[in-house]
C-alpha cells in the first residue's frame, strides 16, 4: 500500500498485487494459522478505519481524506467507521442518527447528545438500541420500533436436516417462524425472514473471536440487501448460531428503519 499510495516515494517500482483482496486474504491466514489480527493493524485490523475521537470523526465526516489517506475500499475494508463512545462528537452523534432515520436537531439534539455522553462514560460502546432509548427517554417521541430476538431453538448435527424456530417480538406483538437449512445458521437466518416478512439477500456474513478461550464471544456480521439498500448488523454471544441470529435481525431491524424513512415516515424532533 505504501508503493501505491506514496508512489512518488518509490519511482520505478511496481507491484500487481489485488490489494481489495488484503482484508480477506488476512482473515483467511488468521483463520488457517489460529493467530487472530490484531485490531489495531494497520490496513487489515478491524480498527484500521474506525474512529471514535469526535474530532476525527468530525473530519472523516467531512472529508474522507482527512484522517483516512487509503480508501479502504481499495484493500477490501469499510471506510469511515464511526464507534460512538464517550471520545465521540455532536457530529457523528447526529450522523448516527440520521443514519437510523431518526431527525433530531435543536433543542431536542442537545438534550439527545447530554444524555448520550452520560450513558458513554460508563459503556464502552453504545448500540442502536441505545440510540433509541436515549431519544424515546429525553425526547418522549415514539421511534419506528425494530425486531427484538425473544426465543431461538436450533436442532442440527449429521443426522437429519438442521431445523430452527425463532421468536421475534416488535411492538409487543411476537411472531414465530421455524425453518430448514443448510446448516444451523442457514435456517436460523430462513426463520427469522419468514418470522419478519422481510424479503433480503445476505450479501456478506462475518465470524471473529472477540476474546480466547473455548468460551470465546463470536462476533458476526452480517450484511443484508433489499431493493438495493445495503445494511449490517452485529451479534455478540458465546453461541456462534445465537450470535449470528441476533445479527440478523439486527440488519433486518435497520431495513425496517429506512424503509419507514424513504416513506416520509422520518422522526422529526426539535423546533
Amino acid at each position: 500500500m505504501a508503493v501505491r499510495i506514496r508512489g512518488d516515494q518509490f519511482p520505478g517500482i511496481s507491484t500487481t498485487v489485488r490489494t481489495e483482496e488484503l482484508a480477506r486474504v488476512s482473515r483467511l491466514v488468521a483463520r488457517l494459522t489460529g493467530y487472530p489480527v490484531q485490531y489495531n493493524k494497520a490496513v487489515v485490523g478491524r480498527n484500521a478505519f474506525a474512529h471514535e475521537s469526535g474530532i476525527h470523526q468530525h473530519g472523516v465526516l467531512a472529508d474522507r481524506s482527512t484522517y483516512e489517506i487509503i480508501d479502504a475500499a481499495a484493500v477490501g475494508q469499510v471506510g469511515r467507521q464511526i464507534v460512538l463512545g464517550k471520545h465521540s462528537g455532536r457530529h457523528a452523534f447526529a450522523d448516527s442518527l440520521e443514519k437510523m432515520g431518526i431527525h433530531v436537531h435543536g433543542d431536542g439534539l442537545n438534550q439527545a447528545f447530554t444524555r448520550f455522553k452520560e450513558l458513554a462514560d460508563r459503556k464502552v460502546e453504545i448500540t442502536e438500541d441505545d440510540l433509541e432509548a436515549i431519544v424515546a427517554e429525553e425526547l418522549g417521541h415514539d421511534l419506528v420500533e425494530g425486531y427484538q430476538l425473544e426465543a431461538l431453538e436450533v436442532s442440527g448435527g449429521t443426522v437429519g436436516v438442521p431445523r430452527s424456530r425463532v421468536v421475534v417480538s416488535r411492538g409487543g406483538a411476537k411472531a414465530e417462524a421455524s425453518a430448514e437449512g443448510n446448516g444451523m445458521i442457514d435456517a436460523t437466518c430462513l426463520a427469522i425472514r419468514a418470522a419478519t416478512g422481510v424479503e433480503a439477500k445476505l450479501i456478506g456474513f462475518t465470524v471473529s473471536s472477540v476474546t480466547g478461550g473455548i468460551d470465546a464471544l463470536g462476533d458476526v456480521v452480517v450484511q443484508l440487501e433489499s431493493e438495493g439498500t445495503k445494511v449490517s448488523g452485529r451479534g455478540v454471544s458465546t453461541d456462534v448460531v445465537e450470535a449470528s441470529a441476533r445479527a440478523y435481525v439486527a440488519a433486518v431491524s435497520r431495513l425496517v428503519r429506512i424503509k419507514a424513512r424513504n416513506e416520509d415516515r422520518q422522526v422529526e424532533i426539535g423546533p
